[in-house]
C-alpha cells in the first residue's frame, strides 16, 4: 500500500465492533467485526449496512500547531499491485485545554501512543476519538478528482455511497498481510529465546507425533509435537518460558523422549492443532498392525446393535469427504464386524458402485453400497496394511494384518481377486475367541462324543474331518488338539495359513512355491512329534506321507474336501492311497456342517407341516436312545427380534456324522465299494448321520428345518 509523500506513517489498525457501535453506527451503518494489524498505514475500515461494502484507510500526521492532518483513502486493486485513492482530506483540531474527563484523557493517550506506536488495543481507542471528531465536529471533507461525478462538498455518508469496492479480494490480501505480521513477530522472538524459527504452514505435520501429547494438554501448554524420529521429537512452542510449556517438556523428557524446541506463531500452532481432528481411530505401524483403542471398540459395541447402525456410521463418514475418511471407514467396518460377530467382510466392486457385505453366521448380509472412488482408496490402504503390491492388479494376492485391542490380538486374512470391474476384497476375521470352543460345546451328540474322546487318545492312527469350506473343520480339530495337549506331548501343525495361534504347539505355515504340505510333513516327522495336524490333504504326495505317519506311531489329524464321511474312502483311493493300508492307518472319518441356532428370545413353536412331518418321522425311525420320545408334530421357526437383529438366528452349532473303521468297513473298502455302499455298512455302528443329527436339533428347538435345508439336501 503506497504512502503519500510528506506523510509520516502510523501503525495500521482497525476499528472493532465496540468502537463501531459507539462512533460510526449513527452515521454509516454497521462495521464488520474484524481486527487487521498491519505495519504500513494507520486504519482500515470495512463498512456494511445500507451502503455497499467498503474499505478505507485513514493515515494521520501531526500539523504544526494544534491538530492533525488526515486523508480518507479508498483501497483498490490494479493489475499486479494494490493502490490507494484519496477521496477526502481534512484537519482534526487538538482538544482545547478546557476539555475535561474522558475526552481529555483520550487525547492525551492519542498524543502518547502516536509518538510511541503503542499496542493495538490502545490504538483502537485512538482511532475511535479521531473518527468521533471527523463525524461530530463538522470537519470539512474536500473530495479530490474521481472517475465518478463528484459534488463540490459532501458529507462522509454521501461520499461513501459513491464508491464501490471488491471486499473479497481485500479480505484475502489483508489475511496474507496479517499472517506475515504474525510470523515476523515469532521470528523476532525466536532470536530472543535462542530457538530456531519455523512456519508450520509450509511444513507437513506427522499425526503419529501429534498423538504423543493429547490435544487438550497441547492447547493448555501452547505446544505441538509435529515430528518424530525414534525418540527424537520436534516440538513447536509459542512461549518457551510459559510454566505449562516447561512442565509438558519435562513430562516428555521423563518418558525418555528428546525434544527439540522451535519458535512458531499462534497461527502455526492452530494449524497443528487442527490436525488432531484428522487423527484416525486406528494407526498403522510398519509390521502391518492396525491399532484400535479399547475405548473406541467399546464405543462401537455400544453403538452397533444391527447392520443398520454400521450403515449409518459409514454413510456419515462418507459425507465428510476428508482425506482421513478411508481410515475411519476401515475402522468402522472392522469394528462393526467384530461387534456383530461377522466371520468375513466382502468388498465387491460393480460397474457403478461398490458393495459391502458381512458374513453373519455363515450367511452373506448386505451392509451398504458406496462410490468406486472411495473403494479404490480402501483397496490401496488394505494392500498396504496386508503387505501386498499396489501396482499388481491382474493377479490374485493374499496377505494379512493384525488388530490389537488391549492385549488381545486378532489376525485378519486378506484375499484380493481381480474381477470384471476392479479387484474384489475379502477379509477373513480370525478371532481367537471363536475357536476357544471346548470339545463338549461343539454340538456333538453325546454317544458320538464319547467315541471320539476314545479315538483321540490313541497313540497312533489318523482322524479325518470332512466338509466344505467354512463348515468349522479347523475349529473342531483345534478343540481336539486342546483336549489332548499336555506338557508331555509334542504337537506340530502344518497349515495354510496358520489361522489361530495355540500356545505350547509348534505351528508351521506352508508356501505353495517354496514349502508344500508334503515337505512340511516330511520335516515334521524328523522332529519326533507325538501328534501331527495337517491342514488339508490336497495331493497324492501329502496323502501318502500322512497315511504312512499314521502307520508309524503318530496320531494324525487332517481334513479332506468331500460331501460326507463315506466319500472320504473313495477320495483317498483316487489320491493314490492303497486300499489295503487305509483300514490300518485311519481310525475314524468325520463329516460336519454348521447351522444357525434359533434366537432363544423370539423362536416360536408351531405345528409341523404334513410333508415335513412325514420326512422327519422317516428320518428318525429306528433311531434308538433318548431321541425316540421326540414329538414330530411341532417344530420351531425363526421370527426375529432386536436381540438377534431381526434375523431370528443367533450363533451357530455343528451337526456331525462319523464312520469308525472296523472289519466291515475294511472289507467294503478293500472290495472297492461305492460311497453309498460304505454308508449302508456304517449304519450298523449306531452313529447318527448328518440328516439325523440335524433333524434331532430341529425337534429340540436348536435350529429350524429351513436352516437345515440350507446346509444339506433334505429332498423337499
Amino acid at each position: 500500500m503506497a504512502k503519500r509523500r510528506g506523510m509520516r506513517a502510523s501503525p495500521l489498525f482497525s476499528v472493532g465492533k465496540s468502537v463501531a457501535d459507539r462512533v460510526l453506527l449513527p452515521a454509516i451503518g454497521t462495521i464488520r467485526d474484524r481486527i487487521v494489524p498491519l505495519r504500513s498505514a494507520t486504519a482500515v475500515l470495512t463498512v456494511r449496512g445500507e451502503l455497499a461494502p467498503l474499505l478505507f484507510a485513514v493515515p494521520l500526521r501531526p500539523r504544526r500547531g494544534n491538530g492533525w492532518q488526515f486523508n480518507l483513502q479508498q483501497l483498490y486493486q490494479e493489475p499486479r499491485r494494490h493502490r490507494t485513492r484519496v477521496v477526502a482530506s481534512g484537519t482534526v483540531a487538538r482538544c482545547p485545554a478546557s476539555c475535561e474527563g474522558e475526552q481529555q484523557n483520550d487525547w492525551k493517550q492519542f498524543e502518547k501512543f502516536h509518538r510511541l506506536r503503542a499496542s493495538l488495543p490502545r490504538l483502537k481507542n485512538l482511532i475511535s476519538n479521531i473518527l468521533y471528531h471527523i463525524i461530530h465536529q463538522n470537519v470539512k471533507l474536500f473530495p479530490l478528482p474521481l472517475s465518478i461525478p463528484k459534488p463540490r462538498l459532501c458529507s462522509v455518508v454521501s461520499l461513501l455511497q459513491m464508491v464501490s469496492f471488491d471486499e473479497e479480494k481485500q479480505d484475502r490480501k489483508l489475511g496474507e498481510l496479517l499472517h506475515k505480521e504474525e510470523e515476523d513477530l515469532a521470528q523476532t522472538l525466536s532470536s530472543k529465546y535462542g530457538l530456531e524459527y519455523l512456519d508450520l504452514s509450509r511444513m507437513s505435520i506427522n499425526t503419529d507425533a501429534l498423538r504423543i501429547v493429547p490435544e487438550v494438554e497441547a492447547r493448555e501448554a501452547k505446544l505441538a509435537v509435529f515430528g518424530i524420529i525414534n525418540k527424537k521429537l520436534q516440538v513447536a512452542v509459542l512461549a518457551p518460558a510459559n510454566e505449562k510449556t516447561k512442565q509438558a517438556i519435562q513430562e516428555l523428557e521423563s518418558r525418555k523422549y528428546e525434544p527439540t524446541l522451535f519458535m512458531v506463531s499462534t497461527g502455526s500452532l492452530e494449524r497443528a492443532w487442527s490436525r488432531y481432528s484428522e487423527i484416525s481411530f486406528a494407526s498403522e505401524v510398519k509390521a502391518g498392525v492396525l491399532d484400535i483403542s479399547n475405548e473406541q471398540i467399546k464405543d462401537f459395541v455400544n453403538k452397533v446393535k444391527s447392520i443398520a447402525n454400521v450403515r449409518e456410521l459409514v454413510e456419515e463418514v462418507l459425507e465428510m469427504k476428508k482425506s482421513f475418511r478411508i481410515s475411519r471407514i476401515l475402522e468402522i467396518v472392522i469394528a462393526g464386524a467384530l461387534a456383530t460377530n461377522a466371520s468375513d467382510i466382502h468388498f465387491e466392486p460393480e460397474e457403478a458402485y461398490a458393495r459391502l457385505r458381512y458374513r453373519l453366521d455363515g450367511v452373506l448380509t448386505d451392509v451398504l453400497n458406496f462410490d468406486l472412488e472411495t473403494f479404490k482408496l480402501v483397496l490401496s490402504r488394505l494392500k498396504l496394511l496386508s503387505g501386498l503390491k499396489i501396482n499388481i492388479k491382474g493377479s490374485a494376492q493374499d496377505g494379512r494384518f493384525s488388530i490389537k485391542i488391549d492385549t488381545k490380538e486378532m489376525e485378519i486374512r486378506t484375499s484380493i481377486l481381480p474381477g470384471a470391474y476392479s479387484e474384489s476384497i475379502v477379509l477373513r476375521i480370525l478371532n481367537p475367541e471363536t475357536i476357544a470352543v471346548p470339545m463338549e460345546e461343539l454340538g456333538i451328540e453325546p454317544h458320538l462324543l464319547k467315541l471320539l474322546e476314545r479315538e483321540i487318545k490313541k497313540p497312533n492312527g489318523m482322524l479325518l474331518n470332512t466338509g466344505p469350506t467354512g463348515s468349522g473343520k479347523t475349529t473342531t480339530l483345534y478343540a481336539f488338539l486342546r483336549k489332548v495337549h499336555t506338557s508331555d506331548v509334542k504337537i506340530i501343525t502344518i497349515e495354510d495359513p496358520i489361522e489361530y495361534h495355540l500356545p505350547g504347539i509348534v505351528q508351521t505355515q506352508v508356501d505353495e512355491k517354496k514349502y508344500t504340505f508334503a515337505e512340511g510333513l516330511r520335516s515334521a516327522l524328523r522332529q519326533d512329534p507325538d501328534i501331527i495336524m495337517v491342514g488339508e490333504i490336497r495331493d497324492e504326495e501329502t496323502a501318502g506321507i500322512a497315511i504312512n505317519a499314521g502307520l508309524t506311531g503318530h496320531l494324525v489329524f487332517s481334513t479332506l474336501h468331500t460331501n460326507d464321511a463315506a466319500g472320504s474312502f473313495p477320495r483317498l483311493i483316487d489320491l493314490g492311497v492303497d486300499p489295503k493300508v487305509i483300514s490300518s492307518a485311519i481310525n475314524v472319518v468325520m463329516a460336519q456342517r454348521l447351522v444357525r441356532k434359533l434366537c432363544a428370545k423370539c423362536a416360536r413353536k408351531t405345528p409341523t407341516p404334513e410333508n415335513v412331518r412325514a420326512f422327519i418321522e422317516k428320518t428318525i425311525n429306528g433311531i434308538k436312545g433318548p431321541f425316540e420320545k421326540l414329538d414330530a408334530g411341532n417344530y420351531f421357526v425363526a421370527v426375529g427380534c432386536p436381540e438377534c437383529g431381526g434375523v431370528g438366528y443367533k450363533g451357530r452349532i455343528g451337526i456331525f456324522e462319523a464312520i469308525f473303521v472296523d472289519e466291515q468297513i475294511d472289507k467294503i473298502v478293500r472290495e472297492g465299494g461305492s460311497e453309498r455302499e460304505i454308508a449302508k455298512v456304517a449304519e450298523s455302528q449306531g452313529v447318527l448321520t448328518l440328516i439325523q443329527d440335524g433333524v434331532i436339533k430341529v425337534l429340540s428347538g436348536i435350529t429350524s428345518f429351513e436352516e437345515l435345508g440350507r446346509v444339506i439336501d433334505v429332498g423337499l
